[in-house]
């Protein structure tokens, strides 16, 4: 990755959060919510970006149609993140799979 990807990156990462500082408040803190739950669950396609911005495009759709954030996700705003990612294969999992099959376990 040399300094011109890393420019751009930053360029596009800005982008993406001036889009949610354009969100109304609840939506905005609802995505921030998400965004801290995927950074420290890690999903492997995180780094993509497309998990991020498909919410973003999500939420300003529902912006768009006049809804509340929750009317749009549901009350359960884990359960809807967990939904998101459920077929994806996360760092924490892949991290759990290996100190559970590491020798000298219990498993063994």
């Amino acid at each position: 990755m040399g300094i011109h990807d890393i420019i751009e990156g930053k360029k596009q990462w800005r982008a993406h959060m001036a889009r949610v500082k354009a969100l109304p408040p609840d939506y905005e803190i609802v995505y921030k919510e998400m965004q801290r739950y995927f950074f420290k669950v890690g999903p492997v396609g995180l780094a993509d970006g497309s998990l991020l911005t498909g919410i973003v495009d999500f939420f300003e759709e529902g912006v768009a149609a006049g809804k509340g954030v929750l009317e749009l996700i549901g009350d359960d705003v884990a359960a809807f993140s967990d939904d998101l990612i459920k077929d994806s294969p996360t760092y924490a999992a892949i991290y759990q799979e290996r100190i559970s099959t590491k020798p000298g376990t219990a498993e063994e």
